[in-house]
């Protein structure tokens, strides 16, 4: 028979209960971009509010490699996404920008643009004829697919960087479900 003092334990689970009440409680009253923020990874990006990117491919959406995140800065993922597109595909700038850079990178050619607020996308393999410098406006032809990468032929891939880390480019194409989260070892339905 348990010797443990019964009070004991309701004074226990009591004072966890007003625990989280107290918790929840100054959540409530924080402002919503202090509630929203987690002080555990400040360097993390936030994801737009409100996806405002043109897709870059005329015809339909065809993501033929999603976005992986690594776990860690160096580790495997894939840290953008692979777009259905046909070689000589013709590729329009997604959003507003300045190309920072053009060139070749371990025998792909690319094209980055800076969107400014931090984001930064990456094309590739893409022949571009635009140079460092030029303006783009959303919908504008940045270049064709090319060959070459990692990429299969005849897709394109988009990398996208929000103040330096990836980030998957279908939170700006609007393509990412929401979340829906579901109770704790409730019972499956019937």
């Amino acid at each position: 028979m348990s010797t443990a003092n019964p009070h004991r334990r309701r004074s226990r689970g009591a004072g966890r209960t007003a625990l989280i009440a107290a918790l929840v409680a100054t959540v409530l009253t924080l402002p919503p971009s202090a509630a929203a923020a987690d002080p555990a990874s400040p360097s993390d990006p936030a994801p737009p509010s409100d996806p405002a990117w043109s897709w870059p491919t005329a015809g339909k959406r065809e993501v033929v490699e999603p976005f992986r995140a690594p776990a860690h800065d160096y580790g495997p993922g894939h840290r953008g996404i692979d777009i259905g597109a046909g070689q000589g595909a013709p590729i329009t700038a997604p959003a507003d920008g300045v190309v920072a850079f053009r060139g070749v990178v371990v025998d792909r050619p690319l094209l980055t643009i800076d969107h400014g607020d931090g984001h930064v996308s990456t094309f590739e393999p893409l022949a571009s004829d635009l140079a460092p410098g030029a303006v783009v406006r959303a919908g504008d032809e940045i270049g064709t697919v090319a060959v070459g990468g990692h990429a299969p032929a005849g897709t394109l891939h988009v990398g996208v960087r929000l103040n330096g880390v990836y980030i998957n480019p279908m939170l700006l194409f609007g393509g990412v479900p929401r979340a829906v989260l579901l109770p704790c070892c409730a019972s499956p339905p019937r």
